[in-house]
């Protein structure tokens, strides 16, 4: 998108262990861990970091850089051929890894999308997605779809503008929210159309937890029907894109990373930017990121997210990091940079040597994991925890000298005139370093097309295209018909992004090998050190964890729906089960 990066089934709450079911409504005691959770694998702490490559973690643990990392490679299980959501967006890349499944089936394409079975939200959302009619039981107008900082309460405050506790579902305003043919607001957790672990996990007496960038990203839960997030017991969301000048006030006292510490109080170590949001700054993100590294560790101990409250150590609980997406794409606009630190962040090459900016940032999420594994040892639980390392997305390019800004002649452009109306509003298409293109009428999809033909010759490509797909080779990635199917994809030549942004030197969201290859580790005590090199998609990583967790895979929807297979190369012989 040309901005910072921002319907519902029931579950089926039974699982296969006859004498173990739990019916969906119970509510589980928040200290008893059920019997299906003891022994074994008990815990599993789930990271992305958001933008590392396979690439990057075979570069940083052969040049000694993130020991850490390496250390749980030791016994750990190494992916290399690991590939992410088409489109590879951090939103569908967050809901792959936890339905099992692809755009196809879940219906979640990007943040910011569309839908022709939905209709506007009631009020224009704080990044301007238009606000429309709505005629319960008509006809749906069609939408932008918008699950980012825009449909916060407040999307400059660091909690989101939540109405109680430090962010997380509070923080979401419905009336920004999309709504469904009956004129209620979609929740985030009701616009994906497959469950999810944190459903099957929590309907069997688990306990849940999870920390991400958005109010939005709630999404996780999976749909429950309501407007109530019923799946993830501890859900916690500071806000990325809030102004970075909140910290202080708004963070807590409790921080884990020293630099963001000053006379006891929260502090940003990059005052120049403290008028940015946390992405304009290489060391203010690493403050942002060790929000939620302390909630991990406060978890691990016991206790809630911000440690006020004693509670279950979490059957499934994890982050996300931003500071290596930072440190791939940022171009530093607040004047000269901190000792250590490169003016860009990105590659020196097209081998994956990081600059220092980069490698300082590989570096604070090494250090942070790190802290994670030390408190897992502390705490006896380092046996009995599944440790899956992986990303939502990657970024393109790695060679930082390929990156062509091409805002002027993007797809959307070219093709305004047969956009949707919202597409061309305030909100902006959906492109990135792809274009998703959902037009007025799609009968006008050839027409459309012609266009884009025209502008992109093999000679003088002016809009830097790759590859067109519309009509039945739309079907390679979403199913003819569906409402949230996009008319027209665009992939765009290595490099080219439709952003023209002067703040970044590289994007994701598209269908490339930069964009789509990410790191794969998954470590416990117990495995012996593998390298698998056939591929593995990180849709995988749903089936495995329920695996672990001795919970049939095959109650995600998504997992029956597109065949998606474990993760192989480990095995947990204590439950079987079959397709």
């Amino acid at each position: 998108m040309n901005k910072s990066k921002r319907s519902s089934r029931n579950l089926r709450a039974g699982i296969a262990l006859g004498a173990l079911a739990i019916a969906s409504a119970s509510v589980p005691n928040v200290f008893a861990a059920p019997k299906s959770f003891s022994g074994g694998i008990s815990h599993v702490l789930l990271i992305s970091v958001d933008g590392m490559h396979a690439l990057d973690y075979l570069n940083c643990a052969s040049g000694g850089y993130c020991p850490n990392l390496a250390a749980l490679g030791t016994n750990g299980v190494n992916y290399l051929d690991t590939s992410t959501s088409k489109p590879s967006d951090s939103f569908p890349g967050l809901m792959a890894l936890m339905t099992g499944g692809s755009p196809r089936t879940m219906g979640v394409n990007y943040d910011v999308a569309y839908d022709r079975a939905l209709n506007p939200p009631s009020k224009t959302s704080g990044n301007g997605n238009p606000a429309g009619p709505c005629t319960p039981g008509g006809t749906p107008s069609g939408t932008t779809t918008e699950y980012d900082e825009g449909i916060d309460n407040n999307q400059l405050l660091l909690n989101g503008g939540a109405t109680t506790g430090d962010g997380g579902v509070s923080a979401i305003n419905p009336d920004f929210l999309v709504r469904d043919q009956n004129c209620n607001p979609v929740y985030p957790w009701n616009f994906v159309r497959d469950n999810t672990i944190f459903g099957v996990i929590h309907a069997a007496g688990g306990y849940t937890a999870w920390s991400d960038k958005h109010a939005s990203y709630s999404s996780v839960g999976g749909p429950s029907g309501t407007d109530t997030d019923t799946n993830v017991d501890d859900y916690y969301s500071p806000e990325i894109n809030s102004n970075a000048s909140n910290f202080a006030s708004q963070a807590p006292s409790q921080l884990v990373i020293p630099a963001c510490i000053k006379d006891g109080k929260p502090y940003l170590p990059d005052q120049n930017a403290i008028g940015d949001d946390y992405t304009g700054s290489f060391q203010n993100i690493q403050c942002y990121d060790g929000l939620k590294v302390m909630a991990i560790l406060n978890e691990i101990n016991s206790k809630n997210h911000d440690g006020t409250a004693r509670a279950r150590v979490p059957n499934i609980f994890g982050m996300n990091f931003q500071a290596v997406s930072i440190g791939q794409k940022l171009i530093y606009q607040h004047g000269s940079v901190a000792t250590g630190y490169s003016e860009s962040g990105g590659y020196l090459d097209s081998i994956g040597t990081p600059t220092d900016s980069l490698k300082n940032e590989i570096e604070f999420v090494d250090a942070s994991i790190g802290q994670m594994v030390a408190q897992l040892k502390a705490q006896h639980l380092i046996s009995s925890t599944l440790i899956i390392i992986t990303a939502k997305h990657g970024q393109s390019p790695v060679d930082s000298s390929r990156y062509v800004r091409d805002g002027s002649n993007d797809p959307a452009t070219l093709l305004s005139s047969y956009l949707a109306p919202s597409e061309n509003s305030a909100i902006g298409p959906t492109e990135d370093d792809v274009a998703l293109l959902w037009l007025a009428d799609s009968s006008e999809t050839s027409a459309a097309v012609a266009v884009l033909e025209a502008a992109s010759p093999a000679t003088d490509n002016i809009a830097g295209i790759g590859e067109i797909f519309s009509g039945p080779s739309v079907g390679l990635y979403w199913n003819i018909g569906d409402s949230r199917a996009p008319d027209i994809l665009i992939t765009p030549n290595i490099g080219v992004t439709y952003s023209n942004s002067k703040k970044k030197l590289a994007e994701h969201g598209g269908f490339s090998h930069d964009d789509t290859n990410v790191i794969m580790l998954a470590s416990n005590p117990s495995f012996k050190a593998q390298t698998v090199t056939s591929p593995v998609e990180t849709a995988q990583v749903a089936p495995t964890i329920l695996q672990a967790l001795r919970l049939n895979p095959s109650q995600l929807q998504a997992v029956q729906l597109e065949h998606t297979q474990s993760l192989p190369g480990i095995s947990f012989p204590s439950f079987s089960f079959g397709f």
